[in-house]
């Protein structure tokens, strides 16, 4: 049964370290077991902050293999620097011995689709399925990683959206975001589930209603955060302001 634990650390930057460490020793296990890891990232502060963490030291992490996914791209040109993938090669992947061919980038706006984000975000529905097990639709993956909005969105699964309310796709188009830009593609909370670890990093005071919210049993259709949940172990990494609506 799924375990849900919240992490309080006095700042942020004590919350990416802890991250940090815990994210090495799911990485390099699930790599003793298997032989490889399978991870998906996040953009924002914090996802950023932690793959810049990773890049100075991710200990005995063998990067060429690792599978990358990402939750959430926004559909912008390819190497427009707003785009998650773009950031998180210059956080991280650029600097550590990722082989290219397992990062799977969300398809661009200027790529082959025809800025069509519904045919993207159909296109990245077959690259998980292509790398999935027998009879699934999506990998299993060792670690999400997520960052939270101050209205609980998580990805690009916004409060009261159809997105949010997905219960079949694992990765759907959102035209009209409120937050900009307005096309984004997104692994949805089907997907989310698919992954062992679930890990929610939140800082700062203006996200602690959503996190009081969600870890006590708000619905997803409200806070999307309170849907996000691994098979194994939700975790959130909270700092002091992001907690300090938590009961204790």
């Amino acid at each position: 049964m799924s375990e849900t634990s919240v992490l309080h650390f006095l700042d942020a930057d004590a919350l990416v370290d802890a991250a940090r460490s815990r994210f090495v020793d799911v990485v390099t296990s699930a790599q003793a077991e298997r032989g490889s890891a399978s991870v998906v990232l996040t953009g924002g502060g914090t996802g950023i902050a932690l793959l810049e963490a990773l890049r100075k030291d991710s200990g005995n992490i063998d990067w060429s293999r690792v599978d990358v996914y990402f939750g959430d791209e926004r559909f912008l040109p390819a190497g427009d620097p707003e785009r998650n993938e773009v950031q998180a090669w210059d956080a991280l992947l650029n600097h550590v011995d990722v082989h290219p061919d397992r990062v799977f980038r969300m398809a661009a706006s200027d790529g082959p689709h025809e800025s069509d984000p519904e045919v993207a975000a159909a296109s990245y529905a077959r690259v998980l399925a292509a790398h999935a097990d027998e009879g699934e639709r999506a990998p299993e993956f060792d670690v999400h990683l997520l960052g939270m909005g101050g209205e609980g969105h998580i990805n690009s699964l916004f409060p009261h959206t159809d997105a949010v309310r997905e219960t079949t796709q694992y990765v759907v188009a959102v035209e009209d975001s409120p937050k900009p830009p307005p096309v984004r593609i997104t692994l949805t909370l089907p997907a989310i589930r698919r992954a062992k670890h679930v890990w929610l990093l939140v800082s700062g005071e203006a996200k602690a209603e959503a996190v009081a919210a969600a870890v006590g049993g708000a619905s997803p259709d409200d806070v999307p955060s309170a849907g996000a949940v691994g098979s194994e172990s939700t975790v959130w990494f909270v700092d002091t302001a992001a907690a300090s609506k938590l009961d204790t």
